[in-house]
């Protein structure tokens, strides 16, 4: 896995999947890699359940395997090129570029391109960004939704755990000095 935009602890959980592959399965990456090319569908969340259903390889090993075969690591691999696509909307794309201009000054923050969502991350994940249909965009933070009015509880967005709070961006003038205060405190507690 390139580890340019990876945090640490996530270059470790890699390279943990990839060493307990051969150890708990019996086969090499190269033989998983033989394995893959031979499976006979074409698309990666195909590939993934043929994976699991022949071979009980369940989804982060078989897209780790799946990855040495087909090169599927977009959003690690080429995190640009997945930023582009999901931010491809001109509004949100404002939204973001609000977002991450805040965020780029602190401290050992890590950004890391998602097929759904952006992340940011010193130690772990604090703060994601994903856009919404309308041109607006969904933040989502690693604090108490009570620490500022604006903040509502996550709900049901696909991203970590951790994030707890969310605030709906519709403009980049919505990224201010407040929402900069609680993106550097849920920085501060990663």
């Amino acid at each position: 896995m390139p580890n340019g935009n990876l945090t640490p602890r996530q270059q470790k959980w890699f390279a943990s999947i990839r060493e307990g592959l051969e150890r708990d399965t019996g086969k090499t990456m190269d033989e998983w890699v033989a394995i893959a090319r031979t499976c006979p569908e074409t698309t990666h969340r195909a590939r993934l359940r043929w994976f699991k259903d022949t071979h009980g390889l369940l989804q982060n090993r078989a897209s780790q395997v799946l990855g040495g075969a087909f090169g599927e690591r977009m959003a690690w691999s080429d995190p640009q090129a997945l930023v582009d696509a999901l931010w491809a909307d001109p509004t949100s794309r404002t939204i973001f570029e609000a977002v991450r201009a805040r965020l780029t000054p602190l401290p050992d923050v890590i950004q890391t391109a998602r097929k759904g969502y952006t992340a940011w991350s010193r130690r772990v994940q604090f703060a994601a960004l994903r856009p919404l249909r309308d041109g607006r965009a969904m933040l989502g933070l690693a604090v108490a939704a009570e620490v500022h009015s604006r903040l509502v509880a996550r709900g049901s967005e696909p991203w970590s755990e951790r994030l707890t709070a969310c605030l709906v961006l519709a403009a980049p003038g919505d990224v201010d000095d407040d929402v900069g205060a609680v993106l550097t405190m849920a920085l501060e507690g990663s």
